[in-house]
């Protein structure tokens, strides 16, 4: 009878000190850079209006809005389609890119990777980046950059333009210019080993027309 009731105690014992040695399992604190973004949308072809009128058409397979983030902003990891219009909704421009992140309190769009810009009267831009500030109606690029237009073609380590594409520069530039643009080209020394010329080509253009389809 001792015998069982030691067997009893020694079971109650170990019970209880296998109960007492538990550890509590808890997640970590969560951090608000890291929060869910309120909405996650997939599939998205959708228009955007600016001061109440229509100016934008986005395109693309994800699209995130997270407000927690500082700043806040829209997160399309999967590629971007944007078609922008005039105020008569007549199309100006089409941009793509691999990655894009529209920052709304300061109204800056970030695009990355094989960056495609192109207009109807004929300009085509390539870049591995671009920023598109539509608080300066600015475009610029701190990477290499390629834009042709039906005139002339250029190349260069800098690009920068107003937002329709009439009026921009491009730093360390080469390229093919006709004689009858109206540009002003400037070369000055640089303190490289090559001792190479920066060429700094400006230039304006026209705005295009709209087309009317008949």
């Amino acid at each position: 009878m001792r015998s069982v009731v030691s067997y009893i105690v020694l079971l109650m014992l170990s019970l209880f000190l296998s109960c007492s040695e538990q550890k509590e399992h808890t997640a970590p604190a969560i951090n608000p850079a890291d929060s869910a973004s309120v909405m996650t949308t997939y599939g998205v072809n959708t228009m955007i209006s600016d001061s109440g009128v229509m100016r934008y058409r986005i395109i693309t397979e994800r699209w995130e809005v997270n407000e927690v983030r500082n700043p806040p902003r829209w997160i399309f990891s999967r590629g971007l389609f944007l078609q922008q219009f005039d105020e008569q909704f007549h199309t100006e421009t089409y941009i793509q890119s691999d990655t894009a992140y529209y920052f709304t309190t300061k109204k800056l769009w970030h695009l990355i990777g094989n960056v495609r810009v192109r207009t109807t009267d004929g300009l085509r831009f390539n870049s591995e980046e671009l920023y598109w500030d539509q608080s300066r109606h600015e475009l610029y690029s701190n990477k290499f950059s390629r834009l042709v237009t039906p005139e002339r073609e250029l190349q260069g380590a800098y690009f920068n333009s107003d937002e329709r594409l009439t009026h921009y520069s491009v730093t360390n530039t080469k390229g093919s210019f006709q004689s009858e643009d109206a540009f002003e080209k400037k070369n000055e020394n640089t303190n490289n080993k090559k001792g190479e010329a920066d060429t700094v080509a400006v230039v304006k253009r026209s705005p295009s027309q709209p087309v009317h389809k008949r």
